[in-house]
């Protein structure tokens, strides 16, 4: 999803002696809606940028959970899907060809005297002057379904990327929030069938999109679990069990989608340093965490009257590019001037 527009950045000897680092001016940690934006600004201020994040693609846990749904408080837009407002963000963010770190977990900090120095889960190394934390809810991990576990990637997905891939099929989504909803839902126009299947008879999503679901042709089985996933390389069927009789059925499906909700932590992040109250970054008004040369902003920040809207994630995260400017080049003033005085 717009990683295409990546470039190599400039390589430089470890100060370490074990290899090489990445060097850039500035790296942020979460590529999420604040995270892209954040790297499109820090272009704009003439910074070498690259961004980290645990996921497989940008757009945070827009991407991960509602690629599909519509978001209506994004200034500009009367309504926006969350996977175009992402393709939206790459596509700006690429004028400056930010170098994208995907999959790699931020875990160790050391402070040098050139920067901070930051060690992914897996061994990558990248040297900034300067750091932004964009990272949302943390390290998030999807609660698994307690079955077929060896399914996954194979036709058992905990999000959809691509509604299209379901086109034709018959899908099995297991929850009973928002996200199992508005999956079921956007899937019915073009899956052969869907079948929405919940432990219990009430429902976490909003009431009014529990009714939409129950008012179409999607198939709602309450008090129902999946007992087994069989088939060969991929999913061919699930045996489905009523939690209050023990009675069992098989029925086909190609897909199953778990949407049974996320673990959220700040992982390696509560070893930085940071003031964390409840599980948020605490800043001040220029988003800076009191930790030399490392800024935060959108939901994973916390201070008098914050709230965790993506529109706020911008502004916060344009004023964490610009008090961190003069910190990569001391000679940079906080405020950057109009983007239309320089075209």
């Amino acid at each position: 999803m717009g990683t295409e527009t990546a470039t190599a950045v400039t390589s430089g000897a470890d100060p370490a002696g074990a290899g090489e680092i990445i060097t850039v001016d500035m790296l942020i940690v979460g590529a999420g809606p604040a995270g892209l934006f954040g790297a499109y600004y820090a272009g704009f201020r003439g910074m070498q940028v690259a961004l980290m994040d645990s996921l497989p693609e940008p757009g945070g846990q827009v991407t991960a959970m509602y690629p599909e749904k519509m978001i209506y408080d994004v200034a500009g837009f009367p309504g926006i899907r969350g996977r175009e407002l992402v393709d939206a963000l790459v596509k700006q963010a690429a004028a400056f060809s930010p170098t994208y770190l995907l999959d790699h977990q931020a875990a160790e900090i050391t402070h040098t005297d050139d920067g901070v120095l930051v060690t992914s889960a897996r061994g990558l190394r990248v040297l900034a002057k300067t750091i932004i934390i964009t990272g949302g809810l943390g390290t998030f991990t999807p609660r698994p379904l307690p079955t077929g576990s060896e399914y996954l990637g194979r036709g058992l997905v905990y999000f959809v990327p691509k509604l299209d891939v379901y086109t034709d099929l018959d899908v099995l989504v297991v929850g009973g929030g928002d996200s199992a909803f508005d999956w079921a839902l956007a899937l019915e126009p073009l899956a052969r069938s869907v079948t929405l299947v919940h432990r219990r008879d009430r429902f976490r999503a909003h009431e009014h999109t529990v009714s939409r679901v129950l008012s179409s042709k999607i198939e709602v089985l309450t008090f129902t679990e999946v007992a087994a996933i069989t088939g060969d390389d991929t999913i061919a069927s699930v045996e489905l069990e009523h939690s209050k009789t023990g009675d069992r059925h098989v029925r086909p499906a190609r897909g199953v989608v778990a949407a049974l909700g996320f673990t959220a932590d700040l992982g390696p992040l509560t070893r930085w340093g940071l003031t964390i109250d409840k599980r948020h970054i605490v800043v001040d008004s220029t988003m800076h965490t009191g930790v030399e040369r490392i800024f935060a902003a959108g939901d994973i920040t916390e201070y008098p009257g914050k709230v965790r809207l993506i529109a706020t994630g911008f502004g916060e995260v344009a004023t964490a590019v610009n008090n961190a400017a003069p910190t990569v080049d001391p000679s940079a003033k906080v405020f950057p001037g109009h983007s239309s005085d320089n075209g």
